[in-house]
């Protein structure tokens, strides 16, 4: 009975999101791929997906790998689609941009290298990869992808890492039928001026990681350190610890779960602009475990924290679909290719995510089903060139690699 409501969640799915292929045979293929996504047992090979959804012969493997390979349909507007259905079903909450590693040896796979991964801070061999995740209360999706070339890939782009980052992210939130949601950049060291410009000419708010030597200028003239050199963003949150407030959260890895953690934030300034930093001890007697800065200033810390959160919710679901849907599995040449791949993959992880058959932090909703009324919106970033007019006081309430586009 559960692969029975799997196969309609997945084939409503696939009508919806698939509506953009203008042939009916694309449509179809699109839905045999991601059918043989979950339905083959280990790697997601085209062999073995043929072998599952279909006679499993040479002309059938050769369709499928000319749908994926050497066909000409574009995969931005299935993205599209499917960042739109996920949107009816359960509403939007917040984007969350994240690298994933994928560990690939050989020379021909298309933007494979020596990387650097900076979410675990260790160099590998194989391809980097950047997403844009879909997050609900019950949903985490991928729906934007970026690949990092140059090096020793076969394909050379003259955007930066930051560009590739942001790109996708932007693009989403600013054509989201939801209204525009925060954007929490769950990569390090990627709060730059060009990257904080980018999201306040979109009017996009965001939430970006900050190192710990991250220098920063404090904002607040009633506090330590105002008015002199930059400072370290850890050396700026150790000295206003007194400001420190509990903060209760949900536990990403534990349905129903809750946790607490110690927070406070501080009014800085980074990149000519008036930002918040905040940061969250797990342990009062440490240094703060992560950092972070964003435009929203006027938003409590609490759910500033509650909303970085999301990032741990993205990493729950990549590690509970990985395997399940080949999003690694892609060895060909064909850049677009690669493209086409993750993209169906996404599809199949939110067809599985949808059908309740991986671990969400709540239910997910039933496909069609009504949506709840949406949160009501995030305070807005102050506009750009705004000047505030006399001190404020600290708040005491808990609330490289080139690309391709």
């Amino acid at each position: 009975m559960a692969e029975a409501a799997t196969g309609e969640v997945v084939e409503e799915l696939c009508a919806a999101v698939f509506e953009p292929l203008r042939r009916r045979d694309q449509r179809e293929r699109g839905r045999q791929y991601v059918r043989g996504l979950l339905a083959a047992e280990g790697r997601k090979s085209i062999r073995n997906m043929a072998l599952q959804t279909g006679s499993g012969g040479a002309a059938e493997e050769q369709a499928l790998h000319h749908f994926i390979a050497g066909s000409t349909w574009d995969w931005q507007p299935i993205r599209t689609a499917l960042a739109h259905y996920l949107g009816r079903s359960a509403p939007l909450s917040a984007w969350v941009v994240q690298p994933m590693a994928i560990p690939r040896g050989g020379e021909h796979s298309v933007g494979v290298g020596n990387r650097f991964d900076p979410h675990h801070g260790q160099v590998f061999r194989g391809q980097q990869a950047l997403a844009t995740w879909f997050i609900s209360g019950g949903v985490a999706t991928p729906v934007q992808w970026r690949l990092l070339l140059g090096g020793e890939g076969p394909a050379v782009s003259a955007d930066s890492y930051e560009a590739c980052a942001v790109a996708g992210a932007v693009e989403l939130a600013r054509g989201s039928a939801g209204g525009v949601r925060p954007v929490v950049l769950d990569v390090p060291d990627i709060a730059t001026r060009a990257t904080l410009g980018r999201f306040a000419e979109a009017r996009v708010p965001v939430v970006a990681r900050v190192s710990p030597g991250a220098r920063l200028g404090v904002a607040d003239q009633r506090l330590p350190g105002y008015g002199a050199l930059p400072m370290a963003a850890r050396d700026i949150l150790q000295n206003v610890r007194g400001m420190r407030m509990p903060v209760e959260w949900a536990d990403p890895e534990r349905a129903g779960a809750r946790r607490s953690s110690l927070v406070a934030a501080v009014r800085v300034l980074l990149a000519g602009r008036e930002m918040l930093l905040f940061g969250e001890w797990s342990d009062a007697r440490r240094l703060p475990g992560r950092m972070w800065v964003t435009d929203m200033t006027r938003a409590a810390p609490g759910a500033l924290v509650r909303l970085t959160k999301n990032a741990g919710k993205v990493s729950l679901a990549a590690g509970a679909s990985m395997d399940r849907v080949g999003l690694r599995d892609f060895a060909g040449r064909s850049l677009s290719g690669w493209h086409r791949h993750v993209t169906l993959a996404s599809v199949a992880h939110a067809g599985l995510w949808l059908a309740g058959r991986l671990p969400p932090s709540s239910p997910a909703p039933a496909p069609g089903a009504r949506p709840r009324r949406p949160s009501p919106p995030w305070p807005a970033a102050d506009p750009p060139g705004a000047r505030r007019h006399g001190p404020r006081p600290p708040r005491r309430r808990p609330p490289g690699a080139r690309v391709t586009p």
